[in-house]
């Protein structure tokens, strides 16, 4: 069974960590003050959009990038995941 792709948003969060001068050490060591373990590599797959982000870590998250949770979306909209639909079913025909 293949396992269907999401949109990636890990992107904005390397975007947004880079705008805050982090590192992705740095970001796992922030975590672990909010009582998140995580290791670097863990991290890592946040940004390549292999690992879901749970509400907690994105909790976490906007304190470390002082941002909005609408940052972490940014360039991504409701007609975006229309057209992923559309696509997905003239895939199966």
């Amino acid at each position: 069974m293949k396992v269907k792709q999401d949109l990636n948003f890990g992107e904005n969060f390397k975007k947004l960590r880079y705008k805050n001068n982090l590192t992705q050490e740095d970001v796992v060591i922030k975590f672990q003050l909010y009582g998140i373990n995580m290791t670097r590599s863990q991290y890592s797959q946040i940004e390549l959009g292999r690992y879901n982000v749970n509400f907690t870590e994105l909790l976490a998250l906007t304190d470390i990038f002082k941002c909005d949770y609408s940052d972490f979306f940014a360039g991504y909209s409701v007609d975006m995941l229309v057209k992923k639909s559309i696509g997905e079913e003239e895939n199966t025909k």
